[in-house]
């Protein structure tokens, strides 16, 4: 009969399209700024100190700090060892909300420069992500968070009453009240450079470093350990502090600068830079840095030793449990 031609053994319908592989891009931003979010926390309760540092450092133009030790143990001399985590509430907010911004931002932007056939990103469309992530987040948080963060951590002495800002809200209310709401966006130029490269510059050698070491790709459900995210992520911030060190030192100028006076020493970006080496030298854009070069990598390390296991854990949970 016509109906004994078809057996259970005979190969499937062609028809029968087999599995599709899975996109690369896979892991939702708001889970890249959750991620971001408890790291910055984190990494900002661990490394105020060395901010305190750094800060003091770039504005010392008479030589009273003669390197970072001796900063350190000026300020716990003279003002307490709880001082070296002064303005550390607004940096915690901005940490964390700048990581938020920053994971979240960054995986919007990558979606947007993704290959639409193969779902793939070029180096060169990370890189774009990374520095558009980076101007956002200088514009929308990190420099008026700054500017308060720096005017707090300048403030030198040991009795509440003598110091012009009480706290980072009467700091922002008197900065606002003398200079005006752009005051709070004092330095905002440098601080996009600054950020924009930086970011630019991490996601992109973060990538690299996760792949080269450790043959991780993004959605493949491989968690890294934490001693594995440490070691790309500091690799990654090692960078960019070198290349952006004259845009933080300006920044930290311009952002000091109290214009409720009338005239001002630093006229802008350029300015300053120009003001900067005539009066200090060549070496002087880069003040700070070795402190920056103890907090940013450090930093990095910490944020993604954490955000990378919250990643992995909604990469197991969600997307690779799925494909099984």
């Amino acid at each position: 009969m016509a109906t004994s031609v078809v057996s259970s053994g005979d190969p499937p319908h062609p028809a029968s399209s087999p599995p599709t592989k899975p996109s690369p891009q896979s892991i939702p931003p708001y889970m890249k700024a959750i991620s971001g979010s408890l790291g910055g926390l984190v990494e900002a309760c661990c490394l105020q100190p060395i901010d305190v540092i750094k800060t003091r450092l770039q504005l010392d133009r008479s030589g009273a700090y003669r390197g970072i030790i001796h900063c350190g143990s000026t300020i716990c001399t003279a003002e307490g060892v709880p001082a070296l985590w002064k303005g550390l509430t607004p940096f915690a907010t901005h940490l964390t909300l700048k990581y938020t911004l920053r994971m979240g931002s960054n995986a919007v932007f990558q979606s947007a420069f993704k290959d639409s056939g193969t779902g793939n990103i070029s180096n060169s469309g990370r890189v774009a992500a990374g520095f558009g992530a980076g101007v956002l987040e200088a514009l929308a948080i990190v420099t008026p968070f700054e500017v308060v963060k720096i005017r707090l951590q300048q403030q030198k002495g040991l009795s509440p009453e003598l110091l012009k800002y009480k706290g980072p809200i009467h700091c922002a209310h008197t900065i606002i009240r003398e200079e005006g709401f752009l005051g709070l966006w004092a330095g905002a130029a440098p601080t996009v450079m600054r950020n924009g490269t930086n970011q630019a510059a991490m996601f992109t050698a973060k990538n690299t470093f996760d792949i080269l070491l450790w043959k991780k790709n993004e959605g493949d459900g491989k968690v890294l350990l934490p001693w594995q995210s440490m070691i790309s992520g500091f690799l990654a911030g090692t960078a960019g502090p070198i290349c952006t060190g004259p845009f933080d030192v300006v920044k930290t100028r311009l952002m000091a600068q109290n214009r409720s006076a009338g005239e001002v020493k630093y006229r802008g970006m350029f300015h300053a830079i120009r003001t900067i080496f005539a009066e200090e030298g060549l070496l002087a854009l880069w003040k700070g840095l070795l402190p920056r070069l103890m907090r940013i990598p450090p930093g990095q390390a910490i944020m993604w030793a954490v955000a990378d296991q919250v990643i992995g854990l909604y990469e197991r949970r969600h997307l690779h449990s799925a494909r099984l």
